[in-house]
C-alpha cells in the first residue's frame, strides 16, 4: 500500500472545487502500487480515481493524461480523464500535481489462462495502431542514461554472480539498436494488475490503467514486458508457457503485424523489458525512498526472469491465430 501525500477530505473538497463533480462524498486509499498516491473518490456525481504524481514532473503530464483520453475516444478500454473548469486534465494539490479519473469496473486476473493472454494482446496491438496519430512525444524515463545510472546505483548490493549478469546484459541491450525499431506512444507497464477485467471469470477488458510509466517507445518492447509479466509459467524460476505466449502473440499480430526487425529482435527485447524492472525493483529495495505505506516488490523475481530471457533467448514463434476460448 502506498501513500505519500496525505490528502485530508478538507483538502480535497477544495481541490474538487476545481471540477464539476459535486460534492465529496467518500475517499479512501488504494492499497496498490509503489510510484505514486492514489485515493478512490466518490462524489455526488460518480466515481474516480484520485493520483497525486510522486515523480512525475508537471510538464510530462499532458502526455500521459492526453493519451489517455487519446486512447479512450479511440474506443480503447482507457478511463478517460476528468478536465477541470479550465478544461485541464491536472493542477496540483497538496504541493503535488494530481488529476481525477473516472474509476473503471472490474478487478485484475492475476492468475491469467491462454485466453486472457489472448485479450491482452488483441487490446495492445489496437492501441500501438491507435496511436499513430497521437501527436505528443516523451522520452522515456526508463531509458538508457536512467538505466546506467540505476546500474551504478544499485551494484554495492549485488553479488559478484549479480554483476556479471547486470554488466552482460547492460551491453546488450545498449547496443542491441531496439531504439532503431518502430516507435510511439506505449504503456510500458501492462502488468497484470494494470488490467481490469468485467468478469474475473471471464475475458472482456473494462479498463487498462496506470500510464504512469508510457513513453515513446518501441512497440516491441511494450509488448515484450507484457510478455514476462502474464505468460510467465513458473514464477518460481521465470520460464515462458510457451501456450499463454502463443495466445497473446496471435492475437497482437493477427491485429497488428511486427516488422521483421521486432521478430528478429524479440529475445533481447524480453531481456531489456526484465532487465528495466530488475533494475527498478532492486532501486526501490535497496534505496526505498520515505514515504508512508510503502511496499517494495522483490527484485528477485525479475532476476530470475532475465537469467531464462539470457539464458534460452525464446524465439518469435511460428504463429497460426487459434480460438483459445474453443
Amino acid at each position: 500500500m502506498s501513500v505519500y501525500t496525505n490528502v485530508t477530505a478538507g483538502e480535497l473538497s477544495d481541490w474538487l472545487e476545481r471540477y464539476n463533480v459535486g460534492a465529496l462524498r467518500a475517499q479512501v486509499p488504494i492499497a496498490a502500487g509503489i510510484e505514486n498516491t492514489n485515493y478512490f473518490v466518490t462524489t455526488e456525481t460518480g466515481d474516480y480515481v484520485l493520483t497525486l504524481y510522486e515523480r512525475l514532473p508537471a510538464a510530462d503530464l499532458p502526455f500521459y493524461l492526453d493519451l489517455m483520453a487519446h486512447l479512450a475516444q479511440a474506443g480503447l478500454p482507457v478511463p478517460m480523464p476528468e478536465a477541470d473548469r479550465s478544461g485541464s486534465y491536472f493542477s496540483t494539490l497538496n504541493g503535488k500535481p494530481a488529476g481525477l479519473i473516472a474509476r473503471v469496473a472490474g478487478s485484475p486476473q492475476l492468475a491469467p489462462t491462454a485466453a486472457h493472454c489472448a485479450a491482452i494482446g488483441e487490446v495492445l496491438a489496437r492501441m500501438h495502431l491507435a496511436v499513430a496519430d497521437y501527436p505528443r512525444t516523451l522520452a522515456s524515463a526508463r531509458g538508457q542514461t536512467w538505466r546506467e545510472t540505476t546500474a551504478q546505483a544499485v551494484r554495492p548490493f549485488l553479488s559478484d554472480a549479480q554483476r556479471r549478469l547486470l554488466d552482460a546484459e547492460m551491453t546488450a541491450v545498449r547496443d542491441g539498436g531496439i531504439e532503431q525499431l518502430p516507435r510511439g506512444a506505449i504503456h510500458g507497464d501492462l502488468f497484470r494488475d494494470n488490467v481490469l477485467f468485467v468478469d474475473p471469470t471471464g475475458t472482456r477488458i473494462g479498463g487498462i490503467i496506470d500510464f504512469g510509466f508510457a513513453a515513446t517507445d518501441a512497440f516491441g518492447y511494450d509488448l515484450a514486458v507484457t510478455v514476462n509479466d502474464w505468460c510467465v509459467a513458473d514464477p518460481a524460476v521465470g520460464d515462458l508457457d510457451p501456450q499463454r505466449v502463443a495466445a497473446m502473440l496471435a492475437a497482437y499480430q493477427k491485429v497488428r503485424l511486427p516488422a521483421a526487425d521486432e521478430k528478429n529482435r524479440w529475445p533481447l527485447l524480453l531481456r531489456a523489458g526484465a532487465l528495466r524492472f530488475w533494475l527498478s525493483r532492486l532501486y526501490d529495495y535497496h534505496l526505498p525512498r520515505e514515504g508512508s505505506l510503502v511496499h517494495a516488490h522483490d527484485p528477485a523475481h525479475f532476476e530470475r526472469i532475465l537469467r531464462q530471457r539470457a539464458n534460452f533467448l525464446p524465439a518469435w514463434p511460428t504463429l497460426e491465430f487459434q480460438d483459445v476460448n474453443a
